[in-house]
Protein backbone atom coordinates (compact mmCIF):
# COMPACT_ATOMS: atom_id res chain seq x y z
CA UNK A 1 0.00 0.00 0.00
CA UNK A 2 1.76 3.40 -1.10
CA UNK A 3 1.56 5.75 1.68
CA UNK A 4 3.22 9.13 3.02
CA UNK A 5 4.32 9.49 6.58
CA UNK A 6 4.80 12.95 7.51
CA UNK A 7 7.16 14.10 10.52
CA UNK A 8 8.17 17.43 12.33
CA UNK A 9 6.34 20.78 12.81
CA UNK A 10 5.21 21.99 16.50
CA UNK A 11 5.29 25.38 17.88
CA UNK A 12 8.36 28.19 17.31
CA UNK A 13 8.26 32.00 18.13
CA UNK A 14 8.33 34.27 14.77
CA UNK A 15 11.54 33.90 13.43
CA UNK A 16 12.28 30.50 14.14
CA UNK A 17 12.78 27.34 12.19
CA UNK A 18 10.88 24.28 11.79
CA UNK A 19 11.97 21.02 9.10
CA UNK A 20 8.90 18.82 7.88
CA UNK A 21 9.63 15.24 6.97
CA UNK A 22 7.23 13.05 4.19
CA UNK A 23 8.31 9.95 3.78
CA UNK A 24 7.52 7.32 1.19
CA UNK A 25 5.94 4.08 2.25
CA UNK A 26 5.07 1.21 -0.21
CA UNK A 27 7.04 3.28 -3.09
CA UNK A 28 9.48 5.39 -3.99
CA UNK A 29 9.26 8.90 -5.17
CA UNK A 30 10.79 8.37 -8.79
CA UNK A 31 8.76 10.23 -11.12
CA UNK A 32 6.70 12.08 -8.92
CA UNK A 33 5.91 15.35 -7.65
CA UNK A 34 6.02 15.77 -4.04
CA UNK A 35 4.76 19.00 -2.79
CA UNK A 36 3.47 20.92 0.34
CA UNK A 37 0.48 21.96 1.05
CA UNK A 38 -0.92 23.92 4.01
CA UNK A 39 -4.53 24.75 5.39
CA UNK A 40 -4.70 27.84 7.82
CA UNK A 41 -8.36 27.66 9.61
CA UNK A 42 -10.90 28.81 7.95
CA UNK A 43 -8.81 29.20 4.58
CA UNK A 44 -8.49 27.53 1.36
CA UNK A 45 -5.68 24.81 0.93
CA UNK A 46 -2.80 26.20 -0.65
CA UNK A 47 0.43 25.05 -2.22
CA UNK A 48 3.48 26.03 -0.65
CA UNK A 49 6.73 24.08 -2.31
CA UNK A 50 6.93 21.61 -4.62
CA UNK A 51 10.34 18.96 -5.96
CA UNK A 52 9.96 17.12 -9.03
CA UNK A 53 11.34 13.92 -8.63
CA UNK A 54 11.89 13.62 -12.25
CA UNK A 55 13.96 16.23 -13.26
CA UNK A 56 15.20 18.12 -9.52
CA UNK A 57 13.07 21.61 -10.38
CA UNK A 58 12.08 23.29 -7.26
CA UNK A 59 8.58 25.25 -7.16
CA UNK A 60 7.65 28.11 -4.50
CA UNK A 61 4.58 30.12 -3.42
CA UNK A 62 5.72 33.65 -3.72
CA UNK A 63 5.42 34.22 0.09
CA UNK A 64 7.45 31.29 1.11
CA UNK A 65 10.98 32.18 -1.19
CA UNK A 66 13.80 32.74 0.25
CA UNK A 67 12.64 31.43 3.54
CA UNK A 68 11.45 27.54 2.82
CA UNK A 69 13.52 24.89 1.07
CA UNK A 70 12.44 21.99 -0.71
CA UNK A 71 14.65 19.13 -0.76
CA UNK A 72 15.19 15.18 -1.42
CA UNK A 73 17.43 12.54 0.49
CA UNK A 74 19.58 10.55 -2.04
CA UNK A 75 17.14 7.57 -1.79
CA UNK A 76 14.26 9.35 -2.87
CA UNK A 77 11.99 8.02 -0.57
CA UNK A 78 11.80 11.30 2.33
CA UNK A 79 11.43 15.00 1.02
CA UNK A 80 12.11 17.81 3.70
CA UNK A 81 10.51 20.89 3.83
CA UNK A 82 12.81 23.22 5.88
CA UNK A 83 11.74 26.49 7.12
CA UNK A 84 13.15 29.24 8.52
CA UNK A 85 12.18 32.46 9.53
CA UNK A 86 8.53 31.64 10.01
CA UNK A 87 5.65 34.26 10.35
CA UNK A 88 2.52 33.76 12.41
CA UNK A 89 0.80 33.84 8.83
CA UNK A 90 2.81 30.19 8.60
CA UNK A 91 0.44 28.71 11.20
CA UNK A 92 -1.65 25.74 9.26
CA UNK A 93 -1.72 22.29 9.04
CA UNK A 94 0.76 21.19 6.46
CA UNK A 95 0.26 18.40 4.27
CA UNK A 96 2.47 16.74 1.63
CA UNK A 97 1.34 14.98 -1.45
CA UNK A 98 2.67 13.09 -4.26
CA UNK A 99 1.22 12.80 -7.93
CA UNK A 100 2.95 11.89 -11.47
CA UNK A 101 2.57 14.80 -13.62
CA UNK A 102 4.12 15.34 -16.88
CA UNK A 103 7.01 17.60 -16.14
CA UNK A 104 5.61 20.17 -18.75
CA UNK A 105 2.72 20.76 -17.29
CA UNK A 106 4.01 20.42 -13.37
CA UNK A 107 4.85 24.32 -13.22
CA UNK A 108 1.32 25.39 -13.77
CA UNK A 109 -0.72 22.52 -11.96
CA UNK A 110 1.62 21.13 -9.05
CA UNK A 111 -0.53 24.16 -6.62
CA UNK A 112 -4.02 22.36 -7.74
CA UNK A 113 -4.42 20.32 -4.58
CA UNK A 114 -7.12 18.32 -6.06
CA UNK A 115 -4.85 16.86 -8.69
CA UNK A 116 -3.21 14.78 -5.71
CA UNK A 117 -4.13 10.90 -5.17
CA UNK A 118 -1.79 10.46 -2.46
CA UNK A 119 -1.59 12.29 0.83
CA UNK A 120 0.02 12.50 4.38
CA UNK A 121 -1.23 12.92 7.76
CA UNK A 122 -0.80 16.40 8.03
CA UNK A 123 1.14 18.26 10.88
CA UNK A 124 0.48 21.39 12.62
CA UNK A 125 3.01 24.39 12.78
CA UNK A 126 2.52 26.97 15.41
CA UNK A 127 4.45 30.16 14.90
CA UNK A 128 3.83 32.84 17.42
CA UNK A 129 4.43 36.24 17.57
Amino acid sequence: EMQLVQSGGGSVQAGGSLRLSCTASGFTFHSYAIAWFRQAAGKEREGVSCFSATDGRTYYQNSVKGRFTISSDNTMTTVYLEMNNLKPDDTAIYYCAAERFPPQLLPNQWQQWRAYDYWGQGAQVTVSS
